[in-house]
C-alpha cells in the first residue's frame, strides 16, 4: 500500500536543518579564514617593523652620485642619507618642538592607535565644505611610515598597508619612540632632513635648545617645504609659524604671553641660513638637482638609495659664468648677480649660477629668486601678437596712454617721457617702448599673454592682470632662459621625457647595479610656428644691433638676439638674450631686498643694457668658442604679405568692426588672419553705465551724460528700506544706441514714509508720529519740551504700521 504524502512532510525540516548546518559550517571556515589571513598579514607586516628604525635604515643605505656632464663627470654630491640627517635621541629634543609638531600634524597623536578616525571624518568634512583638499587625515604614524617604507608609491594597497603598519606599530613602540623618530626623518626645507640638521641649518645651535618661535617655524615647514621655506616665502613661513603658535595657545601648551612674544621674534636671516660641512661644486645647481630627484623618487630612495644621476651641467662653463659675473660686479656690498645658461638644440642646463656664497646664503637667486622681468617679459606679448596673426609692421601711437578697465583706468607713459611718435611694432620692440606695449596688451588680452608665456616654459604663477605686458609679474632666470630657448628653437619648447615639463637638469638616472631608472632625452613641444619664432628673433635682433641692448654685441659679429629688462624702480635689471647654439638669462639686483640701483653703474643707475648686457656678452664671448659653436646665423625669415583691418575690442577681445563701433584701430594682420567674428556695434552706441546703489537724481544725470532716457518700475519696500535709491537695472551692463531707455528698479513705500523729527520738540515729535500710526521709544520720562537730537530709523525710509521709532532728546 502506498506511503501517504502526509507523512512525508517531517523530510523538509531535517532537510532545512542540513542547510542550516552547511551554512553555519562555511560560516566557521570563512572567519577562521579571515582570522587566519589577518593574522598572517599583521605577523608579515611586524616583520617590516625593525625596517622603520632611522638608525636601521641608515645603516642599510647605499651611497648615490650625482655627476656633472661629460667632459668632466665629476662627482657633484654624494646622496647619502647619513649626510643630510643627524640621528638624535629623544632627550635631545626639545620638548617644545614634540609639541609644536603634535599641534599642527596630529592633535590627536597621544589618543588614537595610529590610524585616526576622528581625523579622517574631520578631514572629509573639511574638504567637503572647501570643495578642495584642505586637510590631511594622517596621523604622525602614517607619515611616518610613509616616508620611511613606503615612500611615494600611490595605490590604495598602499592606504591599507599604512594604515595596517602604522597601527602595528604602535603596538611595538613607544609614543616617543615614534616621534621621535619621526622628527629624525622628515623634511624641514633648504637640505635639511630630520630636526637635528634643521635646527642647525636654520639657528645654529641644536636641536635640544629650540625656542617656541623656532619650534613653530620648523613645524610649519614638512606640510610644504617650498611654500613655507622663510627664505624664499617669509611672508608665507610667519603666517604658518602662527598658525602653529595658535594650535599651541589651543592645545594649552602655551600661554597667551608665550604666544605674543614668540609670534613677534623676526625669522632667521635669509643670509644665515645654510647647511654646515663641505659643498662641491656648482653647489645651487646641485641642490636644484636634488629637489626634482625628490619630488620624483622622494627623499628616502634619492638619500642612501644607490642612485646614479647623471646631470646636463659643464662645469667649465659654470666656471666661465662665475668669472663673467665677477668681472663686473666687484662690489661685495653691492648686487649680485643670477645666470643661467641652455642649450636650446637640447634643453641642457648648462650652467647656474644661484648666488655669491652658497655656504652663507643657500637661497638659489636662478631658481627661488622670483623678481619682477620688466622688459624682457615683452617677448611673450610679441609672440602673443604673431600666434593672432598681428603683423610687426602694425603702427600705434607712442605717448602717454590711458586704457579704460572698466571702473578703472590704467596710465602708462615711458622712461623719461621718451616718446617716439607714430611708430611700428618692430621700432616699438627695438626700442623698448612701454606705452606700445600697453595698447598691444589691451589688444590681445592679458589672458592670452599668461597662456603663451605657460606654453613657452614659465611655471612660476602668473595673474592676467594688464601689467603682465610690462613685466610686472614675477619670473626667475632660470625659466625665463627655457623659456627664450623656444625663440631659438624654431618655436619648440624642450620637456625631459622623465621629468616632463621642467628644465633638463638631468640627462639620465641609473640604480646602484648601473641599470636604467630613467632616461631623461630631450622632447620637443610645438609652441610657435617656425614662422613665427624666426620672426620673433629678427625683432630681437634688432634690440641688440640698434635698441636697448647694444651693449651685449658680440666680438666676433656673430647674430645675437635678446631683450634687456629694468623695472620701474630701478630694482631689478636683466638680459636675456641667445644664439642659435646658446641660450643666457642674466638677472642683477639686491637678493634679499628690492632695493632701487640708482647708482652702481658708474654713478648712474643699473638698466638692462648696462651690468647685465656685460656680463652676458663677457660670458658668452668665453662659452661658445669653448663649446665649438661657430658663428652662425639665425634663420631668414619671409614675412607675410600684410593687410590692414578695422578692429575694435570688445568684451576683452579683438572683433572686426561693423561699421557702427567706436574707438575703432586699424590693424596689419597676415593675409588670412586676424579676428575671426565681427562685433555687434549698434548704431550710436554708448556704454551702459551701472548706477545701481545711486540716488535717483544721480542716477537721472549719470544717464543722461551718455545720453540714454531712464524709466521706472517699482517694488514694494521693505520696512527701514532707504527710499529713492536705484536697486536694480536692466540692462546692467554692455550697450546701447543713444536715448534708448534704461529700467530703474525704485522702491515704494506702501505704508507711508519714516518722517524727519529730529530738531522737534517731543511733543511735536509725538504728535507727528502718531498721526502716521507710527509708535515711538525714548529712555527716561523727558518733559515734552525736550528736544530730538537722534532718531533711528531715519527718515525717508520706508514706514509700517506700528513701527517702532527710537528717539534720544537734550534738555527740556
Amino acid at each position: 500500500m502506498p506511503r501517504s504524502p502526509l507523512k512525508q512532510a517531517p523530510a523538509k525540516p531535517r532537510r532545512r536543518i542540513r542547510k542550516l548546518r552547511l551554512f553555519g559550517l562555511l560560516l566557521i571556515l570563512f572567519v577562521l579564514g579571515t582570522v587566519s589571513f589577518a593574522f598572517g598579514l599583521i605577523t608579515a607586516i611586524a616583520s617590516d617593523i625593525p625596517s622603520l628604525d632611522p638608525a636601521r635604515l641608515q645603516k642599510q643605505e647605499v651611497d648615490g652620485y650625482i655627476y656633472a656632464a661629460v667632459p668632466s663627470k665629476r662627482v657633484l654630491a654624494v646622496l647619502r642619507g647619513s649626510e643630510s640627517r643627524i640621528l638624535v635621541p629623544s632627550g635631545d629634543i626639545s620638548p617644545k618642538m614634540k609639541h609644536a609638531i603634535v599641534a599642527v600634524e596630529d592633535k590627536r597623536f597621544y589618543e588614537h592607535r595610529g590610524v585616526d578616525v576622528h581625523g579622517i571624518i574631520r578631514a572629509v568634512w573639511q574638504d567637503v565644505r572647501n570643495k578642495k583638499v584642505v586637510e590631511g587625515g594622517s596621523t604622525i604614524t602614517q607619515q611616518f611610515v610613509k616616508n620611511t617604507y613606503l615612500r611615494k608609491q600611490r595605490s590604495i594597497g598602499r592606504k591599507l598597508k599604512e594604515a595596517a603598519l602604522a597601527w602595528q606599530l604602535e603596538q611595538r613602540w613607544s609614543k616617543d619612540r615614534i616621534l621621535t623618530a619621526y622628527l629624525n626623518t622628515i623634511y624641514f626645507g633648504n637640505g635639511a632632513y630630520g630636526i637635528e640638521q634643521a635646527a642647525l641649518t636654520y639657528f645654529h645651535h641644536r636641536a635640544g635648545g629650540l625656542t617656541w618661535a623656532e619650534a613653530a617655524l620648523l613645524a610649519g615647514i614638512p606640510s610644504d617645504p617650498s611654500q613655507y621655506d622663510p627664505v624664499a616665502n617669509p611672508k608665507a613661513a610667519r603666517a604658518r609659524r602662527e598658525i602653529v603658535l595658535r594650535d599651541l595657545l589651543d592645545q594649552g601648551d602655551i600661554t597667551y604671553t608665550d604666544f605674543v612674544r614668540a609670534n613677534r621674534q623676526p625669522l632667521p636671516s635669509p643670509d644665515d641660513v645654510h647647511l654646515s660641512g663641505k659643498q662641491g661644486p656648482a653647489p645651487y645647481f646641485t641642490n636644484y638637482v636634488k629637489q626634482q630627484l625628490i619630488d620624483r623618487y622622494g627623499s628616502g630612495r634619492v638619500f642612501g638609495g644607490g642612485l646614479r644621476v647623471y646631470t646636463t651641467i659643464d662645469l667649465n662653463v659654470q666656471r666661465i659664468a662665475r668669472q663673467a659675473i665677477t668681472k663686473w660686479l666687484t662690489d661685495p656690498n653691492g648686487p649680485s648677480a643670477a645666470l643661467v645658461a641652455v642649450d636650446p638644440r637640447t634643453g641642457k642646463v648648462l650652467a647656474m649660477i644661484g648666488g655669491n656664497n652658497y655656504r652663507k646664503s643657500q637661497f638659489n637667486l636662478a631658481v627661488q629668486g622670483e623678481r619682477q622681468p620688466g622688459s624682457s617679459f615683452k617677448p611673450f606679448v610679441l609672440a602673443t601678437a604673431l600666434r593672432q596673426g598681428i603683423s610687426p609692421e602694425a603702427t600705434f601711437e607712442s605717448g602717454p596712454v590711458q586704457i579704460p578697465l572698466g571702473d578703472k583706468v590704467w596710465y602708462v607713459h615711458n622712461y623719461e617721457n621718451s616718446d617716439l611718435g607714430r611708430i611700428s611694432l618692430a621700432s616699438a620692440t627695438q626700442y623698448s617702448d612701454n606705452t606700445v606695449y600697453a595698447q598691444l596688451t589691451q589688444l590681445v588680452g592679458p589672458g592670452a599673454i599668461v597662456r603663451t608665456a605657460k606654453s613657452l616654459g614659465i611655471t612660476s604663477p602668473l595673474k592676467s592682470y594688464f601689467a603682465i605686458g610690462l613685466g610686472a609679474e614675477a619670473v626667475n632666470p632660470l625659466e625665463m632662459a627655457r623659456a627664450f630657448s623656444a625663440f631659438a628653437n624654431g618655436g619648440k619648447r624642450i620637456d625631459g621625457a622623465a621629468f616632463g615639463n621642467h628644465p633638463r637638469a638631468i640627462s639620465f638616472v641609473r640604480n646602484e647595479h648601473r641599470a636604467a631608472v630613467d632616461d631623461n632625452h630631450p622632447l620637443r613641444r610645438p609652441v610657435l610656428t617656425a614662422d613665427a619664432a624666426a620672426i620673433e628673433t629678427s625683432l630681437l635682433e634688432s634690440v641688440v644691433t640698434g635698441g636697448t641692448g647694444r651693449q651685449a654685441q658680440l666680438g666676433d659679429g656673430r647674430a645675437v638676439a635678446g631683450k634687456t629688462g629694468t623695472t620701474e624702480n630701478y630694482g631689478d635689471a636683466w638680459f636675456v638674450g641667445y644664439t642659435p647654439q646658446l641660450v643666457t638669462a642674466v638677472w642683477v639686483g639686491y637678493p634679499t631686498t628690492l632695493r632701487p640701483m640708482l647708482t652702481e653703474y658708474h654713478g648712474e643707475a643699473v638698466a638692462g643694457g648696462t651690468y647685465p648686457a656685460l656680463i652676458w656678452k663677457s660670458f658668452m664671448e668665453r662659452a661658445l668658442p669653448y663649446l665649438h659653436d661657430e658663428p652662425q646665423s639665425f634663420p631668414s625669415v619671409s614675412m607675410p604679405y600684410s593687410v590692414p583691418k578695422l578692429v575694435v575690442v570688445r568684451n576683452g577681445r579683438l572683433e572686426l568692426d561693423n561699421g557702427n563701433c567706436h574707438s575703432v584701430r586699424q590693424l596689419l594682420y597676415f593675409e588670412g588672419r586676424g579676428p575671426a567674428r565681427t562685433a555687434r556695434c549698434k548704431v550710436n552706441e554708448v556704454d551702459v553705465p551701472k548706477v545701481t546703489g545711486y540716488t535717483v537724481a544721480e542716477a537721472n544725470a549719470r544717464l543722461a551724460s551718455m545720453p540714454l532716457t531712464p524709466q521706472y518700475v517699482y517694488q514694494p519696500a521693505k520696512p527701514k528700506q532707504r527710499l529713492g535709491v536705484v536697486l536694480r537695472q536692466y540692462p546692467s551692463r554692455g550697450t546701447l544706441s543713444s536715448y534708448q531707455k534704461v529700467t530703474l528698479v525704485l522702491p515704494k513705500a506702501l505704508h507711508g514714509t519714516v518722517p524727519k523729527v529730529v530738531g522737534l520738540r517731543l511733543g511735536r515729535a509725538e504728535a507727528r508720529l502718531q498721526r502716521l500710526h507710527l509708535k515711538w521709544q525714548v529712555d527716561g520720562s523727558p518733559p515734552l519740551t525736550a528736544k530730538v537730537i537722534w532718531q533711528s530709523p531715519r527718515w525717508q525710509r520706508a514706514a509700517d504700521r506700528g513701527l517702532v521709532v527710537r528717539l534720544a532728546v537734550k534738555g527740556g
